[in-house]
């Protein structure tokens, strides 16, 4: 049995501080693959290094909606740049964050179709980040077609019309701890009705713990089997045959080896 964390942000604190113990305790708990996901250029060129020290640790490359104003085309050049790195297994996370706002919608929308577009030049999958902004998301995606290869909503949201409708259209959906939170049946839901080939974990760390660790501040990768086990049991299968089959869909989604 192994799991694979599809998203994580190991290169933020206090995770890389203490990076080869949290390797260490992810790999005591089967978890033992990992795609540290970059949000900015800076962060995405750390992630590249961090990849470098462990086996089986990958990284994805992109600019959070919330940086979208400060973007320059120099940034867009080199995220074109960093996402030729071998360890580099997808674009991302971008997309539209309408909630916070933190950046203007029109330089959200431009910074999301330029990584997109470098997906498609590289014939790279896409974590998208959608926020208060699905159908916005939706309509950019149907611009490009078949154009951008894979694409998974991470950290998924949506109600479970939405991911009716996201799986209509070929998309993946990503789940993390929030499955396990007493009040997020909206997200249980979902949990059920994603078929097996198209579901993946994550833990979105250092956010978000699962149950029954929420009091753990510091969210890790080790956390994830609580999400695995929770899931497994929503959708009424042995542990190790979800284990199994949500490990296959990531490692094809990502093109990871093994």
């Amino acid at each position: 049995m192994e799991l694979i964390d599809t998203h994580c942000h190991l290169t933020f604190e206090p995770l890389a501080g203490a990076i080869e113990a949290v390797v260490e305790r992810s790999r005591a708990t089967r978890v033992t693959e990992w795609i540290t996901v970059g949000t900015n250029p800076q962060d995405s060129r750390k992630a590249i290094e961090l990849t470098g020290r462990f086996d089986n640790m990958y990284a994805a490359v992109g600019i959070h909606p919330h940086d979208a104003d400060s973007v320059t085309s120099r940034a867009i050049n080199e995220l074109k740049e960093l996402a030729g790195n071998v360890k580099v297994v997808a674009i991302g996370e971008t997309g539209l964050d309408f909630h916070y706002d933190s950046s203007k919608q029109t330089a959200q929308r431009r910074i999301f179709v330029q990584q997109l577009k470098i997906a498609q030049e590289l014939n790279l999958p896409v974590i998208i980040h959608s926020r208060d902004a699905f159908e916005e998301t939706i309509d950019i995606l149907e611009q490009f077609g078949s154009g951008v290869k894979k694409v998974v909503f991470h950290c998924f949201s949506g109600s479970p019309e939405q991911a009716n409708l996201v799986l209509d259209k070929g998309f993946y959906i990503s789940l993390t701890g929030v499955v396990t939170f007493k009040n997020a049946s909206k997200t249980q839901q979902v949990a059920k009705i994603v078929p097996m080939d198209r579901l993946m974990l994550e833990t979105d760390c250092p956010y978000m713990s699962p149950e029954p660790m929420r009091k753990q501040k510091t969210n890790e990768p080790s956390l994830l089997i609580h999400t695995a086990r929770f899931i497994a049991d929503l959708k009424q299968m042995s542990f190790e045959k979800f284990a199994a089959d949500v490990t296959a869909t990531s490692r094809s989604f990502f093109s990871l080896p093994g």
